[in-house]
């Protein structure tokens, strides 16, 4: 039987498994080097903003995914 990468907890996946906090930090990481990219040409916050929204709502929506789909199953009401 496979071991469970997540557990849910209220809106989150906490990650209990290596390749779950693996996950967790590629998608921290990515987030990081997209927010350096966008803040080096951004001239205001809202640039910023903007800019990086599109590429952090995509990854921790997959990391939902990947959460809900890899956790150990007491997420059923979500289903």
């Amino acid at each position: 039987m496979k071991s469970p990468w997540f557990r849910h907890a209220g809106w989150l996946y906490v990650p209990t498994s290596v390749p779950g906090v693996a996950a967790y930090v590629l998608a921290v990481l990515f987030c990081a080097s997209v927010f350096r990219a966008v803040d080096a040409h951004s001239h205001s916050v809202s640039d910023t903003l903007y800019g990086v929204f599109p590429f952090f709502v995509c990854t921790f929506l997959l990391l939902d995914w990947v959460g809900r789909r890899t956790s150990d199953g007491s997420d059923a009401r979500r289903r």
